[in-house]
């Protein structure tokens, strides 16, 4: 279930890039994600495989610490929340749910680095899935870290190309890197994928975009 916060950025067009970026991540954090990741799995990978993986008994247990704690996010008991969450990681430290949702409350607390770390791990568990990487980018971003931020969103691009959240951050990077017709594909991308995204359609106005011009977002 995605965090119940409006998608709004009143005012965040008449600020610079690096001004309005506080207001800008802390939208996109709470709105571009998710704690329930539906089906993530918790198994390891192969080459990760611990000298002593957890017992089918932790891991069951973890999985259920870990929707007690999306549950009590979506209550607003965050430090409930997070205690379920290192619950859920210390009896399995391969549930990617529990890393990416403990992720998130860092983030929104702006405890960056130890969201980075949290989001690094959940990726490391599952790299096809987006949205550690857009969170992690999130983050980096508010670390001023513009270049890894980037990175992170080229390869989330690639994983998720429909997702209209992971290309408004993605123009936000470029637009903070100074290139402004990456940052002009990027929100025309977001654009077309969700017409009403004022985000994206204020960076595309920032960053001089001409509507009906063709960006290569690439």
């Amino acid at each position: 279930m995605a965090i119940p916060v409006p998608y709004a950025f009143s005012g965040a067009s008449r600020l610079s890039p690096r001004a309005s970026a506080p207001v800008l991540l802390v939208a996109i954090a709470l709105c571009g994600c998710s704690f329930d990741l539906g089906s993530w799995s918790s198994a390891p990978d192969k080459e990760t495989v611990p000298k002593a993986a957890p017992a089918e008994a932790e891991v069951s247990d973890a999985q259920a610490a870990t929707q007690r704690g999306q549950a009590l996010v979506r209550s607003g008991k965050t430090e409930e929340a997070r205690a379920e969450f290192d619950h859920a990681v210390a009896l399995d430290p391969y549930n990617a749910q529990a890393l990416y949702s403990r992720g998130l409350l860092h983030q929104s607390e702006q405890q960056h680095q130890l969201a980075i770390d949290d989001f690094t791990a959940a990726n490391g568990l599952t790299p096809q899935r987006a949205e550690p990487l857009l969170a992690r980018a999130v983050s980096y971003l508010a670390l001023d870290k513009i270049k890894e931020a980037a990175a992170d969103l080229e390869e989330a691009a690639q994983a998720d190309p429909q997702n209209a959240q992971i290309w408004t951050t993605r123009g936000l990077a470029y637009e903070r890197l100074g290139d402004k017709a990456k940052a002009a594909g990027s929100y025309s991308r977001a654009i077309n994928l969700r017409p009403k995204d004022e985000a994206a359609r204020n960076g595309f106005t920032r960053v001089g975009g001409k509507p009906g011009q063709n960006y290569d977002a690439f």
